[in-house]
């Protein structure tokens, strides 16, 4: 196995990776720095919102505007609104949600803009190769990763075009997969970083951008909304964001704690572009692009701790999304930023003080005020509404108590405790049906390669998903991966895994942690161009 070596090590090339990289060559040019990115390109596997408040971009690079960052479209106004089956009703907007000063942009876009920033700063940056295993030393301290072979058939047995990993160590690995990643996971229950945290919980964010009519479009127009096609008892709402060219964004998040197993995030997002509200906005329109990815929700009592021996977990892979704001690109780019200068100190050989500047950083303010907002939905969406406004307005984001969260994949109920939902079948104008959305994620993934979405135990997938809960993961998966069909007639599970856009929902939501997400050949997967 072929070896390299540097100083630093950085696992996934997302705003948090970015940022460490670029602040690590800001304080030490000298410093040599790698980052592995598993996406075909730096970008690739990026989607988002996304509004940007640009308060960590101005602390990385002052003179940002100078060097044409895609930040270019300032909010201009903000919406937001309930919904119920036939009419809107505007609601004053809460102040985390205001925009003032912020931007709407490509965070894809404004990645592979970062990207660029660090090669010319000497970062050495891989695509197209994907961290799978943890490398250790015979101290047990985390010492570098392992890439992923390349040229592996379905059956497991190296083909004529087989390349094995890559033994890539470093001084200190951080590692910023973004949300649900797989090696942060992997180090997170090695090292125990969450004995002392809440359980994460998340949501399925689903986006679409179009091409509407001039005379309906405002470039930094943003609207929000709760309520109507969900449920009163189910988290979610939507996004509407114009960027520039007439184009808007369009997405709907759900949250994974949902407890009926016949809901299906992706047919809820199709059912609200369907709203009196939003209709008038797409009609005549064409859709450009589609994406789906999983988002943390926990906040600031679901982080677990950040360090460990040889490295650190930064950015969405340990869950510094602001719910209340619906923005984590300034969060996770500033713990990229500390941890960088945590590192420096390492370096230099004094401790590695990552985890005390985060805690004593605008980032631990801002989650700590908001922690009670998400976990109150767990009531109801009024009862939630309630405990935000209390929490905001009275309490101010000093409340002496932090609700628990609960994990996402336990909140199911019974199938037979639960009703079905009888959604309309796609129009192919403002609808559709998740194979022409997946076909628009431009998803590489080579037919012989081998399953990256493994089952600990193949049985349970029928004799407890299909007979307790009507095999859910056919409806939360938005890209039509997991299928039931019938075999000697009885069913079983067929996994479409060429279909997979790399959300990690499955992971998340599987009622007994059947199904692991494992990073497939470097390079497959969605290719996202403007998300």
């Amino acid at each position: 196995m072929d070896e390299m070596r540097y100083d630093v090590v950085i696992v996934g090339a997302g705003p948090s990776g970015l940022s460490a990289a670029i602040r690590l060559k800001q304080l030490d040019p000298a410093i040599t720095v790698c980052i592995l990115e598993k996406g075909s390109e730096v970008g690739a596997h990026i989607i988002s919102g996304c509004v940007l408040e640009p308060r960590a971009l101005e602390e990385l690079f002052p003179d940002w505007r100078q060097r044409e960052a895609p930040v270019t479209i300032p909010v201009v106004e903000d919406h937001f609104s309930f919904l119920t089956r036939k009419y809107h009703f505007r609601l004053p907007v809460p102040p985390q949600m205001k925009n003032k000063g912020n931007y709407v942009i490509s965070l894809s876009q404004f990645c592979r803009w970062l990207g660029r920033q660090a090669e010319a700063l000497g970062v050495e940056i891989y695509p197209g190769f994907a961290a799978v295993e943890a490398l250790f030393n015979t101290e047990g301290t985390l010492c570098g990763v392992k890439t992923g072979d390349q040229g592996v058939g379905r059956d497991g047995v190296p083909t004529a075009s087989y390349q094995p990993g890559i033994a890539i160590y470093g001084k200190q690995v951080l590692v910023g997969e973004g949300c649900r990643g797989s090696l942060a996971e992997t180090l997170i229950r090695h090292f125990k970083l969450r004995d002392e945290s809440h359980p994460q919980t998340y949501g399925l964010g689903l986006k679409e951008i179009w091409q509407v009519k001039p005379e309906l479009h405002k470039p930094g127009k943003v609207v929000h909304s709760v309520g109507w096609p969900l449920d009163f008892q189910t988290y979610g709402g939507s996004f509407l964001y114009h960027l520039a060219d007439n184009q808007v964004a369009v997405g709907f998040v759900v949250g994974l704690d949902y407890r009926n197993p016949y809901l299906s995030p992706f047919e809820e997002f199709q059912r609200f572009k369907t709203h009196p509200a939003i209709r008038p906005l797409f009609e005549g329109g064409k859709r450009l692009s589609f994406g789906a990815r999983a988002l943390n929700e926990g906040g600031w009592q679901s982080i677990p701790k950040l360090t460990f021996p040889g490295g650190a977990i930064i950015g969405c892979s340990a869950g510094f999304l602001n719910v209340p704001k619906i923005k984590g690109t300034h969060t996770a780019m500033k713990s990229g930023m500390l941890s960088a200068e945590g590192i420096f100190e390492t370096l230099q050989g004094r401790p590695n003080d990552y985890e005390s500047r985060l805690r004593q950083s605008w980032v631990a303010k801002e989650l700590h005020q908001v922690r009670n907002i998400r976990p109150g939905f767990r009531l109801g969406l009024i009862p939630g509404l309630i405990n935000a406004a209390l929490g905001t307005y009275v309490w101010r984001g000093r409340a002496p108590w932090t609700l628990r969260n609960h994990a996402d994949y336990q909140q199911l109920n019974l199938a037979k405790n639960s009703k079905p939902i009888d959604y309309p079948k796609p129009d192919g104008v403002l609808t559709f049906d998740r194979l022409s959305s997946v076909f628009l994620c431009t998803i590489h993934h080579p037919e012989n390669q081998p399953n990256h979405l493994q089952l600990e135990n193949p049985d349970l997938a029928i004799s407890h998903n299909f007979n307790l809960y009507d095999s859910p993961e056919q409806r939360y998966c938005p890209a039509g991966v997991y299928e039931i069909v019938q075999s000697h007639e009885k069913p079983a599970l067929q996994i479409n895994s060429a279909n997979c856009i790399h959300c990690k929902t499955c992971d998340i939501k599987d009622p007994l942690q059947n199904i692991h997400w494992v990073p497939p050949e470097g390079g497959s997967g969605p290719t996202y161009s403007d998300m």
